[in-house]
């Protein structure tokens, strides 16, 4: 059974960082596409990046671009999104996510937020 498990978020300022964490288990993550989403109140999904560990292809949406950097723990099948220079607009719970045998590359994960299973939450919280 696929369990992903976000941890490490927080409240932070404004230009603040937080580095968020995933324990993933029950798959491991080569033949998978793996990623981050975020949701705020009241809003629908938001891609924020993902890689899709069959191609080793990797994407970032506009707003994260420059400021977050996704990376993977293979060994301890862990996965990490440092976020950078956060701002109030940043504030939402984060959720990190997989899908099994991809057929898309990660740039369709990030525009689509569509993986297969993802865990609980995380808050992340920006004041201004």
């Amino acid at each position: 059974e696929v369990q992903l498990q976000a941890s490490g978020g927080g409240l932070v300022q404004a230009g603040g960082s937080l580095r968020l964490s995933c324990v993933a288990s029950g798959f491991t993550f080569d033949d998978y596409a793996i990623g981050w989403f975020r949701q705020a109140p009241g809003k629908g999904r938001e891609g924020l990046s993902s890689i899709n560990m069959r191609d080793g292809s990797t994407a970032y949406a506009d707003s994260a671009k420059g400021r977050f950097t996704i990376s993977t723990d293979k060994i301890n099948n862990l996965m990490y999104l440092q976020m950078n220079n956060l701002q109030p607009e940043d504030t939402a719970v984060y959720y990190c996510a997989a899908d099994r045998s991809p057929v898309y590359g990660a740039s369709w994960y990030v525009q689509s937020a569509d993986f297969g299973s993802w865990g609980q939450g995380t808050q992340v919280t920006v004041s201004s």
